[in-house]
């Protein structure tokens, strides 16, 4: 007991920092359509900026995965910070598309880099010794910090003055209480052994079925958040619905509705609570498709629906491999986990940026919204046919 006490304020850092990176990667959410009329980019240039962060965050954390083990989640953790610094300031001073793409790739950086020293930090001070104890714990801050991101920028946008450097200002002073409280924590007695190499995504050669079904709900899972994130603002905006609060209420909605879903998990066991969150990201896409007209009451009913189905497949691939991985194994498993949890939030948002260079942006929506809706049962039909074979987990009494 005195060992989780002693170990608090390292975990209360380590979730903070996941929290505050996160929350500034969707704090401009709300605010493209902003930005797009401010400087004058295309629909394609807005959805590449949107997932530049996501496509940078992917080779960043298989880059940083292990820097963490090499030089301590201290040092790691610090950089991470610094970069996002950088990020939210080309936000707030930007006056072209550069400074946007550049603060994204930065925001990208710096998730990517911390999201594994966050769980090994995480870990050591609440798992013990037995790995993967802050896998959740980090999930669930990330989740966390996505939904307060865009609730918070659509907030100052709308009632507070300089929408577009507000945000950011504020944003860079959560930062330096980050700066502060990972500054705080020890630093490593003695010198780390271990090298820093790229982390590989291998996976367990027993464990692959399982992970190709958990990897495709996750990307399915923050696809369909990444429309909402990426291009719901502008079609809302279209729609002559201009409250940015509203807008980055309605994006938050889904966050906020997956942190709530996702204590399910557990009591549901992963395989169904993936197959309840397929279901409902299927219904989610279907009320989305009915609301691209511009109905904010159906586009809110999708993202309540959509949030729900987000906790339950996310939490349910991270449970199961949680479950399924030797605890050895499970720091390069959960790399190759977030690499699809990444990608997922970014193709789709590049692949509606493409159809716009022949389309519209409401058509563009209705295509991927489409092919998510062909993949969803698909995947389903996967989660069912894979039964892994999985340790007895022991009973609790009463």
């Amino acid at each position: 007991m005195l060992r989780k006490r002693s170990g608090a304020p390292a975990v209360r850092t380590g979730i903070y920092v996941v929290v505050v990176l996160t929350a500034g990667a969707y704090l401009p959410s709300p605010l493209y359509p902003g930005y797009q009329g401010a400087i004058g980019f295309s629909d394609l240039t807005m959805t590449v900026i949107y997932a530049t962060f996501a496509l940078v965050s992917a080779p960043a954390l298989l880059l940083c995965g292990s820097a963490s083990d090499a030089l301590g989640p201290r040092t790691v953790l610090r950089a991470a910070v610094v970069a996002a610094a950088v990020g939210t300031a080309c936000f707030a001073v930007a006056s072209g598309t550069m400074w946007l793409v550049v603060g994204r790739a930065a925001q990208g950086i710096a998730l990517g880099a911390a999201t594994g020293a966050a769980s090994a930090l995480i870990g050591q001070h609440a798992g013990g010794s037995k790995g993967g104890g802050g896998t959740v714990p980090a999930s669930t801050a990330f989740v966390a910090g996505t939904a307060i991101g865009p609730i918070a920028g659509g907030l100052l946008a709308q009632y507070a003055p300089a929408p577009l450097v507000l945000p950011f200002v504020l944003h860079l002073v959560l930062l330096w209480f980050g700066w502060r409280a990972v500054s705080a924590l020890p630093a490593p007695s003695a010198p780390r052994a271990r090298r820093w190499i790229p982390t590989r995504p291998r996976v367990p050669a027993g464990a692959r079925p399982l992970f190709a079904t958990a990897a495709l709900t996750g990307f399915l899972a923050w696809a369909v958040a990444g429309l909402f994130l990426s291009v719901i603002p502008a079609l809302l905006d279209r729609a002559a619905h201009t409250n940015l609060a509203v807008t980055g209420g309605v994006l938050g909605a889904v966050l906020v509705c997956s942190v709530l879903a996702q204590p399910v998990v557990p009591r549901v066991g992963p395989r169904y609570a993936q197959l309840a969150g397929l279901a409902a990201l299927s219904g989610s896409v279907v009320v989305l498709a009915l609301s691209l007209g511009g109905r904010p009451s159906l586009t809110l009913l999708a993202a309540v629906i959509a949030g729900a189905g987000h906790g339950l497949a996310y939490g349910g691939a991270v449970a199961a491999m949680e479950r399924g991985t030797p605890p050895d194994r499970r720091g390069a498993v959960t790399g190759a986990l977030y690499l699809a949890f990444y990608l997922g939030a970014g193709c789709p948002a590049i692949a509606i940026g493409l159809i716009t260079l022949g389309h519209s942006l409401m058509t563009a929506t209705l295509c991927v919204t489409a092919a998510v809706a062909v993949l969803v049962p698909l995947n389903a039909a996967a989660v069912v046919s894979v039964r892994p074979a999985e340790r007895p987990c022991p009973r609790r009494s009463g």
